[in-house]
């Protein structure tokens, strides 16, 4: 196995949206949800995609096995007033980190996890958000990511 490492471009654009539906569903089916009736995501990630992509507030890396898409990660940036923690107001959310069922366990996902956290350090964030999935915890527990107990969100739908 010869895993090649490559940034996002508008050219996977397709295959990396079926992906992300993919993977959205794997955790709402894994947690026993049924992911809603009616949304478009193909519609609104190609908006997302494209939008942040030219704007340079998303960046994302691809695992490939030949032409194979075996693994992705992804980064928004974004930015808030400065705080003692993160005295440059500059925040990453990570996203998107998904690796094949067939390719876990490798190394994959931590290879994608560097080169994103690392575009954040070069972008100058000064924290990094994720809302991780029951199978992503121990991948971020062991990279050094620490429980934000107080962490609370408001949902629309």
């Amino acid at each position: 196995m010869d895993i090649v490492y490559k940034k996002l471009s508008e050219n996977e654009l397709n295959r990396i949206i079926k992906m992300r539906i993919d993977q959205l569903t794997e955790e709402y089916t894994s947690s026993g949800k049924t992911a809603p009736e009616g949304v478009n995501l193909e519609e609104a990630l190609m908006d997302f995609y494209k939008r942040n992509l030219a704007a340079g507030t998303y960046i994302s890396w691809l695992a490939y096995d030949g032409d194979k898409i075996v693994g992705t990660s992804g980064m928004s940036f974004a930015e808030k007033p400065p705080y003692f923690a993160c005295p440059s107001g500059k925040v990453g959310i990570l996203s998107s980190m998904y690796t094949d069922p067939d390719y876990r366990r490798k190394g994959i996902a931590t290879q994608l996890l560097d080169r994103v956290v690392k575009e954040a350090k070069d972008y100058g964030c000064g924290t990094i958000y994720i809302t991780a999935s029951d199978a992503g915890v121990k991948l971020y527990e062991s990279y050094g990511f620490k429980h934000n107990g107080n962490f609370m969100q408001y949902n629309f739908y």
